[in-house]
């Protein structure tokens, strides 16, 4: 601990984000990072808890607390008020992949879970991390090091999302050669195509990438692992694969009208539109329209915020967003303590630009659709809205979302996108490699482990836990590729 004070000298300061009426002009990250001194203060806020929460990644009250990935926080904190960036690099390094994405789209379950958070503001972990890495590059110390022996080991990583990376970087750093398959025709899965080019701009994934081609890892793109390419021949030509497809079952709304046109899964919306942006700069105009259109998000969560800065960054002309559940408290309610994860109401980049440019949050809180009222060429042109309430369901003892009775209204919609969650992995891979899956489709292993029922097939990341974060698909990917590794070394020292 560096600064012993830091916590009462300094306030927390974070990265100052451009004014929302500005930064729905375009696509680009719009957080300008603060100065190098600024930062250096940030990390002297860190006290060097004697219990530091923040790396304990364990899971309380049903949620995650702390950092998965057991990051060192205190340690590069003290070493970056010390000015010491590049050692602070290495030992952020020796439990992060890529801080490069969690640094932006994590929620930043280190800060939740900080000391100083319990009686004030957390310590700016997450920039910190993030000014970290960028340094990082910039000075040239996270440039590539591949591995000076090769096992003579094959490893097929079947999807190149947060989990398949980690896999593929981990099991590569030991000396396996690890080629990933990705479906898509750019590396990087949801980080790639499922998180706006807002959060995370394409380029800052490419340049991992580039930086993991020259380490030895090979990746295969535009191949869809179960139709191109059959198991049977992976498992022949590879000691071992690790499926790491993602949960990519969009989960529906099933409500009369649904077959209507104009109505998306938000996955697809969001696919689309940063595949024609990197593609063309939407002169394709291969992206799902939403100017001048009302749009309708059905879903309150990161997705559907997601959709809500995208949908108005393609000039909507107005946008609703629906959830299921009541509105969150502003404060910690006493059921919820430290360093519980706060369930608190978040207002996010894209809510905050829907105030701006429309006057008023985009959320209504405990409603659904209803119905889906088409025009005469069968598209969308209205939704029925429902208000719900929570009961107790006297079968089940369980307390579920209801409909209110006659408190339906209508909303003029043109484009709905729905944000409701995922189901579970796609099974044309499950059933192709044979693996077992549970009752929520996720690929089953042993309680702590990641081998499937079929031998040398392991699995990884969203696949194996259903739908979570980024950082938490990173832990999945660090910890299967320690597994294979025993398994094909007889130990491991990863």
């Amino acid at each position: 601990m560096g600064k012993p004070t830091g916590f009462l000298d300094y306030e927390r300061k974070n990265a100052k984000a451009e004014a929302p009426l500005e930064r729905i002009k375009h696509f680009n990250e719009f957080h300008t990072p603060l100065s190098r001194e600024e930062q250096e203060k940030q990390g002297a806020r860190c006290m060097a808890c004697g219990v530091p929460f923040c790396q304990a990644g364990q899971m309380l009250g049903g949620m995650m607390s702390g950092c998965p990935l057991q990051n060192m926080v205190p340690e590069w904190n003290d070493m970056l008020y010390m000015g010491n960036w590049e050692e602070a690099y290495y030992r952020l390094s020796k439990t992060s992949n890529f801080p490069e994405f969690t640094g932006r789209v994590c929620p930043g379950l280190c800060e939740a879970a900080c000391t100083c958070n319990l009686n004030g503001d957390p310590v700016g972990s997450k920039g910190n991390e993030l000014a970290i890495i960028e340094n990082a590059y910039k000075k040239g110390y996270a440039h590539a090091r591949p591995p000076k022996v090769r096992t003579g080991k094959k490893v097929a990583v079947i999807g190149s999302g947060p989990s398949g990376l980690a896999t593929a970087d981990q099991l590569n750093h030991r000396g396996h050669s690890v080629t990933v398959y990705e479906r898509r025709d750019r590396v990087g899965g949801l980080l790639m195509y499922g998180i706006p080019n807002m959060k995370l701009e394409k380029h800052i994934v490419e340049r991992k990438i580039k930086i993991m081609k020259e380490e030895g890892v090979t990746f295969i793109t535009n191949c869809n692992v179960g139709v191109d390419v059959k198991p049977e021949q992976l498992l022949k030509e590879y000691d071992r694969v690790v499926l790491c497809c993602g949960a990519a079952n969009p989960r529906d709304i099933k409500a009369p009208g649904r077959d209507a046109k104009g109505i998306y899964f938000a996955v697809d919306f969001l696919t689309a539109t940063t595949k024609s942006l990197l593609d063309s700069n939407f002169a394709d105009k291969k992206f799902i329209p939403a100017e001048g259109k009302n749009v309708l998000v059905i879903g309150g969560g990161d997705t559907g915020n997601d959709c809500v800065g995208t949908s108005i960054r393609l000039g909507c002309k107005s946008v609703t967003q629906l959830e299921m559940m009541p509105k969150l408290p502003d404060t910690r309610a006493e059921n919820n303590p430290w360093p519980i994860w706060p369930r608190v109401c978040k207002t996010d980049y894209g809510q905050q630009e829907a105030i701006a440019k429309f006057g008023h949050d985009p959320r209504i809180y405990q409603t659904t659709v209803q119905e889906f009222i088409k025009d005469k060429n069968g598209n969308v042109k209205q939704a029925k809205i429902v208000k719900l309430e929570s009961k107790k369901d006297e079968k089940t003892g369980r307390m579920m979302m209801v409909p209110v009775e006659g408190s339906e209204f209508v909303l003029d919609v043109e484009l709905v996108l729905i944000a409701a969650g995922f189901l579970g992995s796609q099974d044309y891979v499950t059933k192709a490699f044979g693996v077992n899956v549970d009752g929520r489709t996720n690929v089953a292993t042993e309680p702590g482990k990641h081998a499937t029922n079929v031998p040398n097939v392991f699995t990884a990341g969203d696949m194996h836990i259903g739908q979570s974060l980024v950082v938490r698909a990173i832990r999945e990917g660090r910890d299967v590729a320690k597994e294979v590794d025993e398994s094909l070394m007889g130990y491991t020292n990863l």
